[in-house]
């Protein structure tokens, strides 16, 4: 049985938040479900969360940013790289229009029989639109982008690798590879899990870039975040990968809406080994009709609320 069903999120490091928050819902028309705080040290910081229209595990992307507190990250080797969403197949026209209008730089390629759209974040991160057909998640329409063409979700993610067959290796000893690998080039792709969409891995060979930034910084791929059915399941899944010598790898965090472990693999990517538990979800906070309204603060930080908001600058999210 496989116990991971597919992707969950994608966690960034962005640079300005606003022109985070406008990139993604106002180019990409993406709904904004969640405004927090990252978890992790003492250094107030937006935790910023958009979604397809239902918010689904697999189609949600957050971030950090971190251009506030004068962090900034290298691109390399042996690091996650590509955001790679999927969008309804005959819509690249449209998007590769809506770039234009907006004086945004952009490429179209094909790769493994499929269109591809290739863009950057105003931080220079690494944007895929890549068409695809079936996808039966629903898009979010805002800002200009109609139902047909709006984001499904998550398509994948791609990774720069020195050594592909380390992470292929990892992929069939512990972490659920399904299917066969593909190659095109110096690019092999695989699938994680059982579900339908948004789950690929693309590995591009790279021998030539530095080693890649790991830690917070602007400009820079944090974590992909795989979905797992139940906390026991995630648990075990955790202790195949610790035995099989994998062991950078972390205690369970409770992250309000999910919960999770982390592990750094062998192609230098973070991957999250998340569940939605029982007392989690985007709705736990919120209403699904009032996703994103309010800033939200965990319990342990609330009383810090005051002096929190004092460090972040103010966010506009039109509607």
């Amino acid at each position: 049985m496989t116990y991971l069903l597919g992707s969950h999120h994608v966690t960034l490091s962005v640079g300005k938040a606003q022109e985070d928050v406008d990139f993604h819902t106002k180019v990409l028309g993406m709904r904004f479900i969640k405004k927090t705080v990252l978890y992790d040290g003492s250094i107030p910081i937006y935790h910023l969360y958009y979604s397809n229209a239902h918010g689904d595990p697999s189609a949600v992307v957050t971030t950090f940013p971190w251009a506030q507190q004068g962090r900034f990250g290298t691109r390399g080797t042996n690091q996650a790289r590509e955001v790679m969403l999927a969008v309804p197949a005959d819509s690249l026209d449209f998007w590769a229009q809506r770039l234009s209008s907006m004086q945004i730089d952009h490429g179209q390629s094909e790769l493994f029989g499929e269109r591809r759209l290739e863009f950057n974040h105003p931080c220079g991160l690494e944007y895929v639109l890549v068409g695809v057909h079936g996808d039966r998640r629903v898009g979010h329409p805002g800002h200009g982008v109609p139902p047909e063409h709006a984001v499904h979700g998550i398509y994948g993610m791609g990774i720069h690798v020195y050594d592909q067959d380390r992470m292929v290796d990892f992929a069939k000893d512990v972490f659920f590879l399904g299917g066969e690998i593909s190659e095109a080039g110096d690019v092999a792709r695989f699938k994680v899990g059982s579900d339908d969409f948004g789950n690929w891995v693309q590995l591009r060979g790279n021998r030539t870039d530095d080693q890649g930034t790991w830690r917070f910084a602007a400009g820079t791929y944090h974590h992909f975040a795989w979905n797992f059915d139940t906390l026991e399941n995630q648990e075990a899944s955790k202790f195949q990968i610790e035995g099989a010598g994998y062991t950078d790898i972390s205690e369970l965090k409770d992250r309000t809406y999910f919960k999770s472990h982390y592990v750094r693999t062998p192609g230098g990517a973070l991957f999250e080994l998340a569940v939605t538990h029982a007392d989690g979800g985007w709705d736990c906070d919120e209403s699904p009709e009032e996703l994103g309204r309010k800033f939200m603060l965990p319990p342990q930080f609330e009383h810090e609320r005051e002096h929190i908001m004092s460090q972040l600058e103010p966010l506009r999210v039109d509607d």
